[in-house]
């Protein structure tokens, strides 16, 4: 099983969650939902993104951010737009640890008391300044393949 977790905080964007998930398919990374969901996990648009992908996705769902953090131990990095240091200053290669990527809603964020507590590992992806960001499913798979990089691509080919 991969050290490798993506965590979305309350999605609202099916293609978003079916583009994540299938790089979570692909990378044997373990998916975190967190609801209320902006969709139906049915939905068709979602189904789309993720093609026939679902069937391999490791996919675990909670009611709150809270239950996430009670259930889960390791690193945790938060993605948002308050995070000053490179996604590639954070060391990920030990695969005996779990390391956390979590994303907040694609409108609001993450908590404020999440980004408080965590604002010593908030990263961000280096980008110029014409735009406030970029797809969360591509943040998602840029951090996914460091942190493999950073790892030898352990039970990829």
């Amino acid at each position: 099983m991969s050290s490798i977790n993506v965590v979305l905080y309350q999605p609202e964007i099916p293609a978003n969650t079916g583009n994540i998930a299938r790089s979570c398919a692909a990378t044997d990374t373990h998916l975190h939902l967190i609801r209320p969901l902006g969709f139906s996990t049915d939905d068709k648009m979602l189904r789309r993104a993720g093609l026939d992908y679902w069937k391999f996705v490791n996919i675990t769902y909670y009611d709150s951010i809270e239950e996430f953090f009670e259930k889960n131990e390791g690193h945790y990095y938060l993605l948002t737009k308050f995070g000053t240091k490179p996604h590639t200053t954070f060391d990920y290669s030990n695969t005996d640890e779990k390391h956390f990527f979590i994303f907040g809603r694609e409108t609001t964020g993450l908590p404020d008391w999440v980004k408080e507590k965590y604002m010593d590992t908030a990263l961000r992806i280096p980008m110029n300044d014409n735009v406030r960001s970029l797809n969360l499913s591509n943040t998602a798979a840029i951090l996914i393949y460091e942190a493999l990089r950073q790892q030898n691509y352990p039970g990829l080919n």
